[in-house]
């Protein structure tokens, strides 16, 4: 690895573990500097703005997170399973020892809409996960009523779960018997009794 690289890694590896443990906006450049063992100077040639570092994180962590979570489901060989297999790797996050919920609502609450480069990312993590919960629905005969289901069931298991006083996999158990629920509702995956339209019922 060229020098620079090799410094973005071993930033991008601090920041991972301390933004995610202690939140944005309670880490400093100066801590950074000390976990990665990168002069500030060198830190800032790189990540001129703590700005700039924060969103590359959340981008790295996008992507290992997305890659993660498809490969865990697209490894089920039944499309029904696919849907549940979501949640069954929720499971097996939230009980991690370092959880703390989801990394991209965390930084969104912490910053709101004041850095544009991180709501970025924020809303780009969040719509490639509806696109894949879209497939996973489209797979069992559903379409945007499913996915939108099973995307409030993954954020509000996670939220959750991100609050729970020691790590769990049972907001992500508590979820999954609802989305079974949901691919076996009449008049199909994720419509209201009878083939209602959502929101039909009041």
């Amino acid at each position: 690895m060229s020098t620079d690289t090799e410094t973005r890694t071993r930033l991008l590896d601090a920041a991972e573990t301390l933004f995610y443990a202690h939140g944005v906006q309670a880490v400093g450049m100066d801590r950074l500097r000390a976990e990665s063992g990168v002069p500030l100077k060198r830190l800032y040639r790189v990540f001129p703005a703590k700005e700039a570092l924060v969103a590359a994180y959340l981008e790295r962590r996008d992507e290992r997170w997305t890659t993660s979570l498809r490969t865990y489901v697209l490894a089920r060989p039944d499309a029904r399973e696919r849907v549940l297999a979501v949640f069954d790797w929720l499971g097996e996050w939230f009980a991690e020892p370092g959880f703390r919920g989801c990394a991209f609502l965390n930084a969104y609450g912490e910053l709101g809409t004041a850095v544009p480069a991180v709501t970025e990312v924020v809303r780009t993590h969040k719509a490639r996960l509806r696109q894949f919960l879209g497939e996973l629905a489209e797979g069992v005969g559903g379409g945007d009523d499913l996915a939108d289901r099973l995307m409030v069931l993954v954020e509000g298991a996670t939220v959750v779960a991100g609050v729970a006083a020691s790590p769990t996999p049972a907001p992500a158990a508590q979820a999954r018997e609802v989305a079974e629920l949901l691919l076996t509702r009449p008049g199909g995956p994720g419509r209201a009794p009878g083939g209602a339209t959502p929101g039909a019922l009041g």
